[in-house]
């Protein structure tokens, strides 16, 4: 368990960090390329449009094949893209590697929460699932310092050293990993996979219900540095300094969201979460001083990093034959969350000038979230172990 714990936490870690690579080399490339800041943007956009769009693809032509082989091949094809973003000296030519780095990234990941059921002891699933989002969490926070030190002498710096990184897991994964779903020689079409997927009820209202939370929580999370920079007059450094410590409560909950479950059972952890994060959202509105802010953020994150594993523990239990794709539509629904939690709380913020609408927002939405749960049955042991398919 160790093992397999070590190379998807690197996995993830490595995809995760190249998503936050480019972002302090922004200024750089624009000078370099001519381009204002707003659109010198599109190059953190082109990877996650990339991703994104292959999200709804890569998932149905992995499924019925060799998990462990699509991983390696999306990690070559990363490999390179990433190696050719440290060529390309025209804006044009940059956009289309990062895109194609977000693509490659699309058929990666999707394999790591698939292969988890598959591989790892029952017991264990919600552990492994846990080191696998650790691994995400952490290049969220090193991700962006990573990017920036690497540049310290060339902009090229970064992108090479993520695609040799690249080959090395590629290497690693190779000789670790078993042959992922070695025997399953059912094969279905593209069309049959997402028409199996459309007819399983259960799928369907613990994607819906997943789009629903992400929505409301990357509205609050969106928006915390302006809430901090209004309201208690934080600097930029101020502000990535304490993004740092709640980022790091999201790290911990991740680590121990196991050991839990393993205590209340995946069932009662899930619920007890869910209440504990419409709670301390109502609260966080009412606060007037930074450092208590601070303390509910974190906690709130803390929340949020437990309860991501049993996320797509529930989601892989709903199915055998298309856990690649449901895990890309699970990626796709969190980017869709974003794209609108992007937009409703920009219009919640300006509407009430403070933190309050974004709060309340988010908090009714995870209510809104438990309520979907609930009918789906997902509260329930005797119904959250079963499969359709």
């Amino acid at each position: 368990m160790r093992r397999y714990s070590l190379m998807f936490f690197l996995t993830m870690f490595l995809i995760g960090t190249d998503t936050f690579l480019i972002s302090p080399l922004l200024p750089t490339l624009a000078r370099m390329y001519g381009v204002s800041t707003s659109i010198s943007g599109w190059m953190v956009s082109a990877y996650a449009i990339g991703y994104a769009c292959f999200a709804l693809i890569s998932g149905p032509i992995s499924d019925g094949r060799n998990r462990k082989k699509v991983m390696i091949w999306g990690l070559l094809a990363f490999s390179m893209s990433t190696f050719l973003c440290g060529f390309s000296y025209t804006f044009p030519a940059m956009l289309f590697f990062r895109f194609l780095a977000g693509v490659s990234a699309s058929f990666v990941t999707p394999q790591v929460w698939a292969s988890i059921p598959v591989i790892v002891d029952k017991k264990h699933i919600v552990k492994v699932m846990g080191y696998a989002t650790a691994g995400l969490s952490v290049s969220q926070l090193v991700g962006i310092p990573i990017g920036s030190y690497l540049a310290v002498n060339s902009w090229h710096t970064p992108f090479f050293v993520i695609s040799g990184a690249a080959l090395i897991l590629l290497i690693s994964n190779a000789i670790a990993l078993p042959e992922l779903e070695f025997g399953h020689k059912f094969k279905t079409s593209f069309f049959k996979t997402y028409t199996s997927v459309l007819h399983n009820s259960k799928a369907l209202n613990y994607l819906f219900a997943y789009l629903i939370f992400q929505t409301g929580s990357f509205t609050a999370i969106t928006f915390i540095s302006t809430w901090f920079t209004n309201s208690f007059g934080l600097t930029l450094t101020g502000v990535g300094t304490a993004m740092i410590a709640i980022g790091a409560g999201n790290l911990i909950g991740s680590l121990f969201s196991g050991n839990l479950v393993n205590r209340m059972g995946l069932e009662k952890t899930f619920l007890f979460e869910l209440i504990a994060l419409i709670t301390l959202y109502l609260i966080l509105p009412f606060i007037t001083t930074f450092w208590l802010a601070e303390i509910v953020l974190t906690l709130a994150f803390l929340f949020n990093g437990f309860i991501f594993p049993i996320f797509m523990t529930t989601l892989q239990s709903t199915t055998i034959n298309a856990r690649s794709t449901v895990s890309s539509l699970s990626n796709a629904a969190m980017y869709f969350g974003e794209t609108l939690a992007g937009i409703i709380g920009g219009v919640l913020f300006k509407q009430f000038h403070s933190y309050l609408g974004i709060s309340i927002f988010a908090a009714l939405m995870i209510l809104f979230a438990l309520l979907v749960y609930a009918k789906s049955g997902v509260f329930k042991p005797e119904n959250n172990n079963s499969i359709e398919d």
